[in-house]
């Protein structure tokens, strides 16, 4: 990177307070992120050479290999594979198309975990709703049919629009199909008007029949709404192959930085090795898996050791069911309690925007205190969440503390679960701020005499 530009950026942002002390660690570990990190390096060997890697596929076992390369490369010790068991789901030949009033294409794909149709397809009258609300409303007029889950997910930079929509991806084909629907659709969970369907997975429910549900793109789902509202009678075909293919042994990989002092208290910085099988997981997550790296080489490049362990988790088959952040709580069932802190980098290569913990009061206090290195670049916002990432789910409901470095993804769901997840989406200077943000709050949680305390209410997800 450019090293009067890196200077740039941070003189830019402390003009209105003094600058931090130059030999401290915070200062050392910000300016190696940003003058010699090797962050975007790292996403770019993930994402260019193994690419896609749905759990439980021949790429995925490539880059659970790739991990302990990187990570023994990077200094880490203690390298080591733990085993996972993950669904194996294939996605096959897929198709939608609108059949009347007129014939077209439409760009669709099936959410993760859908089952398939029938060889021949699948055709059915559409029925547009915004909410589970509305389809339970239609009562008996959505028997047969095909629901259109339309709804439009807000552009943010929190990125907090995602939440109020997946939902629908997460549990509306169950709901469909309670009212005896046939198969379901819905509006692509994105930002985006590029005519790209997004993935991503979905749940069923046993005591109810499995219907298929697949994602349309922005632009076909409008035109579907057109269609209804105008009064006409709006038919569509779907021909999935998508089904599962039983389980897979694969693995979850760990390596760390061992602490100098209490090496058997641990902060845990993870991020997921998958990926969808659309694009090549470069923002998800393999921006995520570069950020946990990099924060854990520079402090050993550095000669950074803090007081407690930090370990970095890799894990599998964060997309499709959490089968690796369930399998680790398992496997470290016994030493949760040493866990005095846990973050997960898991929303894109974007700036870091402020700070957020799974904590009351006392949490934010902390947390403000240890970010205090930050103030003459970093939004000084630190605000308590209910949760701090997908795979820290059960590390929270077992009391490990949980917390996020937020990031701006204002850009983030334009791309995220789409063929277009590829290396360019990542401007490298942003990356290498986050890098800088990460590296200062795990080794201030590592080294601090205090530690967070538990978290204040079980996640909601």
């Amino acid at each position: 990177m450019n090293r009067l530009l890196a200077i740039i950026l941070l003189s830019s942002v402390a003009a209105h307070a003094a600058p931090p002390d130059p030999n401290g660690v915070e200062a050392r570990l910000a300016g190696a992120a940003l003058m010699d990190g090797q962050a975007f390096a790292t996403v770019e060997s993930l994402s260019d050479h193994i690419g896609q890697r749905l759990a439980g596929s021949p790429a995925a076992d490539r880059a659970v290999e790739w991990a302990v390369a990187t990570m023994k490369a990077a200094g880490l010790k203690n390298v080591h594979k733990e085993p996972v068991k993950v669904p194996r789901w294939v996605r096959g030949e897929e198709s939608v198309e609108l059949v009347a009033p007129a014939r077209l294409p439409l760009r669709a794909t099936a959410l993760g975990g859908s089952v398939g149709t029938p060889k021949d397809g699948l055709t059915a009258q559409v029925v547009e709703v915004s909410s589970v609300d509305e389809l339970k409303a239609l009562g008996d007029k959505i028997k047969g049919k095909i629901v259109l889950f339309n709804k439009v997910m807000q552009r943010t930079r929190s990125g907090d629009g995602y939440g109020q929509v997946v939902g629908l991806r997460g549990r509306g084909a169950v709901e469909a199909a309670r009212l005896g629907a046939v198969a379901a659709l819905i509006r692509s969970v994105g930002t985006g008007n590029y005519r790209l369907p997004h993935t991503g997975g979905t749940r069923y429910d046993d005591a109810v029949t499995k219907i298929p549900y697949a994602a349309l793109a922005a632009e076909d789902a409008e035109h579907l709404h057109r269609l209804i509202a105008r009064g006409e009678a709006v038919q569509v075909k779907l021909r999935l192959g998508a089904h599962r293919d039983g389980e897979v042994m694969s693995s979850n990989v760990v390596g760390e930085v061992p602490g100098r002092d209490k090496p058997d208290e641990v902060v845990l910085i993870g991020a997921h090795l998958d990926s969808w099988d659309l694009g090549a997981g470069a923002i998800d997550d393999g921006a995520g898996c570069a950020i946990v790296i990099e924060t854990a080489r520079l402090l050993t490049a550095l000669g950074l050791p803090a007081r407690r362990t930090v370990r970095v988790v890799l894990y599998m088959n964060e997309e499709n069911g959490l089968s690796g952040a369930n399998a680790y709580a398992a496997a470290h069932k016994g030493e949760l309690a040493k866990h005095v802190a846990a973050m997960e980098a898991d929303s894109g290569a974007g700036r870091p925007i402020g700070l957020s913990v799974a904590g009351g009061a006392p949490s934010v206090a902390l947390l403000r205190s240890l970010a205090e290195p930050l103030r003459t670049w970093l939004p000084t916002d630190v605000r308590s969440a209910d949760w701090a990432g997908a795979d820290l789910i059960p590390l929270q409901a077992a009391g490990v503390p949980v917390l996020d470095v937020n990031q701006d993804m204002s850009a983030y769901f334009d791309w995220h679960h789409t063929a277009a997840d590829t290396v360019d989406k990542i401007d490298p200077i942003d990356l290498a701020l986050e890098v800088a943000a990460f590296s200062v709050i795990t080794h201030a949680l590592a080294d601090s005499p205090e530690v967070l305390p538990p978290p204040t209410a079980p996640p909601r997800w």
